[in-house]
């Protein structure tokens, strides 16, 4: 594209993502604006996890603040650097803790999502291991000058492997998860397809059983509902060993914790959430982030929020310093998506016409008094609070550029100033997705 120089298949995607309600996957960089401290404090988080040190953020904001379209963001540009990224999203089925293995399933959808820059569309975890593996092969191939089928060959590759392992033994269930990566090699090493694959398994936690995996391959543990985040650290290690800069978790829709309804269950999600916090701040992990998206209400309802407990209100509530001065310090655990200013939402909404117009290879035909108009419609209709989070508006905004593009003859302001049209007012049903845009209707 001329101005934005997007690629076709960057700006079908962002057309389509947003136009459905949906964060695009790729290319929201070139649609950000307004969130330059945010960001900048997370990529200092970055920096400090390369480094070796881990890191713990939240990302709060109301319905259609973008705190996925942040998140999304800072992991497109995670994998550009070098990490190893994992995302999910809780929903009823996949929590922190619970009764039915809620947390192993957060698990195993993190690990299905692993992500790296030559595999960053998730399922990297092979390509992580034969990687290393591989650059291994050519360090042992380069100092010794053996050949990989010379007699010795695989058993100096198989040492430095275990230096690597051993850095990870004395670590808690590291010396199962070294165990495993071992098994690994050796499945490799003799082309052993069902090595390869209950190591494999096991670093997925699809393991049910102990008897299973014993059989399988020796070890008498498995990655369970209690245990899991115990391997997320080792990971975390691990891929910073081999070569990365770290591992980052992103996990969105916290709400759904707030959302459940007993107590008991809420309060072991909260606890688990506890643990992780702790266990990042006081340098339990190492080269390991954790950025975790939720609603105001999830960080602040005083009877099923985070401020209903006192240890969470004591490492969450802002400073009374900040709060005197009403301003935001953006290098604490909590990053508050703020509204976006008018004249952020106009270049925002610039952005998005020049995107559409280009990518349709059409003259562009909206100007910037059309685009205050628009906005200032916005604002009479649904009140300032309400236009300044993006969300409310995108989806509506895209849906006007499709008409005025598939109907020319209509004219842009009797389009927005129709009795007919009303942009959605701020989402207020905590069931709703909360980085979904809202519909539009004629």
């Amino acid at each position: 594209m001329a101005k934005l120089k997007l690629s076709k298949k960057t700006s079908t995607a962002l057309i389509n993502s947003l136009g459905a309600g949906v964060v695009p996957r790729i290319g929201v960089e070139h649609i950000a604006v307004g969130r330059e401290k945010e960001l900048k404090s997370l990529l200092q988080n970055l920096d400090d996890i390369a480094e070796g040190v881990a890191a713990f953020r939240f990302i709060i904001g109301n319905y259609g603040s973008g705190k996925s379209f942040m998140l999304q963001m800072i992991r497109n540009r995670a994998i550009e650097q070098g990490f190893v990224v994992a995302d999910a999203d809780l929903s009823t089925e996949r929590r922190l803790a619970g009764s039915n293995n809620e947390g192993l399933a957060t698990y195993r959808e993190l690990m299905s999502h692993l992500s790296t820059k030559t595999r960053p569309d998730g399922g990297a975890l092979v390509s992580i291991l034969e990687g290393w593996i591989n650059k291994i092969q050519q360090e042992v191939a380069k100092e010794t000058n053996l050949h990989p089928h010379d007699e010795g060959f695989d058993d100096q590759v198989e040492a430095k492997i275990r230096e690597v392992v051993q850095y990870i033994e004395d670590l808690v269930h590291g010396f199962d998860f070294g165990t495993v990566i071992i098994s690994y090699w050796r499945g490799y090493r003799l082309d052993n397809d069902d090595l390869k694959n209950a190591s494999l398994r096991w670093l997925r936690g699809e393991f049910n059983t102990k008897i299973e995996a014993k059989a399988a391959l020796g070890v008498r543990v498995i990655i369970d509902d209690d245990s899991w985040f115990d391997y997320v650290k080792l990971l975390a290690k691990f891929v910073a060993e081999i070569g990365y800069k770290g591992l980052l978790i992103l996990i969105d829709e916290a709400v759904n914790i707030y959302q459940i309804s007993t107590t008991v269950t809420r309060e072991k999600n909260y606890n688990r959430l506890l643990g992780m916090f702790n266990d990042t701040m006081q340098c339990k992990a190492e080269n390991l982030g954790i950025f975790i998206g939720g609603t105001t209400k999830f960080l602040e309802d005083p009877n099923r929020g985070l401020f209903a407990d006192q240890a969470w209100r004591r490492r969450t509530k802002e400073s009374r310093f900040a709060t005197q001065v009403d301003v935001q310090e953006f290098l604490g655990p909590v990053i508050r998506l703020n509204p976006l200013s008018e004249a952020e939402i106009l270049t925002l909404l610039q952005r998005l016409t020049e995107m559409h117009s280009t990518h349709f290879n059409y003259e562009k035909t909206l100007n910037s008094r059309e685009l205050k108009e628009f906005t200032q419609e916005i604002v009479n209709r649904l009140g300032a609070e309400a236009l300044l989070t993006p969300g409310e508006i995108i989806r509506d905004f895209i849906s006007v550029l499709n008409i005025l593009h598939h109907n020319p003859k209509i004219r842009f302001s009797e389009l927005i100033h129709g009795s007919q049209f009303h942009p959605t007012a701020v989402g207020k049903d905590s069931g709703v997705n909360e980085d979904n845009a809202a519909e539009f209707s004629l």
